[in-house]
């Protein structure tokens, strides 16, 4: 397992605000760091601000008419707000976006070889790159002269990570990468993306709904909630936090509640105690 505490910062997100359509708060002084090396969980219910974070870090957002009003957010050492989404794709900062985007007219090994795009090399080191991917999924190469909008939703999504990987990501966004899976099917992806973080030495920053399996994959994990982080901490530990299963691994008999509420509810117990 790795430890956090002895591994660089590579991207620190310090105190955001994210306003959409200048009037819509969505995120309210969101700080985290992920490790080099690392596999950090963004987690929480639909809407708690995952998917806004992460198009923060790889400033995706104003094409959706948001911006980070507040805030700083740092990669190796440098701020990076002003970069356009290109220039992070230069410094290594993938995102593979919710819902498994692929061109779906073309085929699976032309989407993956629209990765290679934004990067130099030569066409031997580029198809070097491509058997390695196939590697990772063998499945692709199973399907690679197939029409994407035609393969299942196991396989975009396998296509979406693999498009990644071939412009040499030093740091995958990714988000919701079960969203729609069958279970066997989450499994097979986390343990590539388990692979990939161990093997080529990958970075992850995972937003996930399914904090089950999240946690039993991740190396540090942040719980949001209505756009603020209520808990973090060594994914170990979150996993045997009685509040993260009580709320988040089904583990309670009681109805889902707030975490937030239920944690106030608490402080308000003890003071009054």
């Amino acid at each position: 397992m790795l430890d956090g505490s002895k591994q660089e910062t590579l991207l620190e997100v310090n105190n955001i605000e994210v306003i959409y359509n200048h009037v819509i708060l969505v995120l309210k002084g969101v700080s985290l760091k992920v490790a080099q090396g690392g596999i950090t969980a963004l987690l929480g219910g639909n809407g708690a601000g995952k998917t806004t974070t992460l198009k923060a870090v790889s400033n995706l957002l104003h094409s959706e008419r948001g911006e980070v009003t507040k805030g700083s957010i740092v990669y190796r050492g440098d701020p990076v707000a002003g970069l356009d989404p290109a220039a992070m794709v230069k410094r290594g900062v993938i995102q593979v976006m919710e819902g498994r985007h692929c061109f779906e007219h073309l085929t699976v090994e032309e989407n993956l070889m629209t990765g290679a795009y934004t990067r130099g090399g030569s066409k031997g080191e580029i198809d070097a790159d491509l058997e390695k991917v196939y590697t990772y999924f063998p499945r692709l190469k199973e399907r690679r002269k197939s029409q994407a909008g035609y393969t299942s939703g196991g396989e975009q999504q396998m296509t979406a990570i693999g498009r990644a990987l071939m412009s040499k990501p030093e740091t995958i966004l990714l988000d919701e990468p079960s969203m729609g899976l069958a279970p066997q099917l989450v499994e097979e992806i986390f343990g590539i993306v388990k692979d990939l973080n161990e093997k080529e030495n990958v970075s992850f920053l995972l937003a996930e709904q399914n904090t089950n399996v999240a946690l039993r994959f991740a190396h540090y994990g942040y719980i949001l909630e209505s756009g603020r982080v209520v808990m973090d901490g060594p994914a170990a530990d979150l996993r045997e936090n009685p509040d993260v299963k009580e709320f988040y691994l089904g583990m309670s008999e009681e109805g889902r509640k707030s975490f937030r509420d239920v944690r106030s509810y608490r402080r308000r117990k003890r003071w009054l105690s």
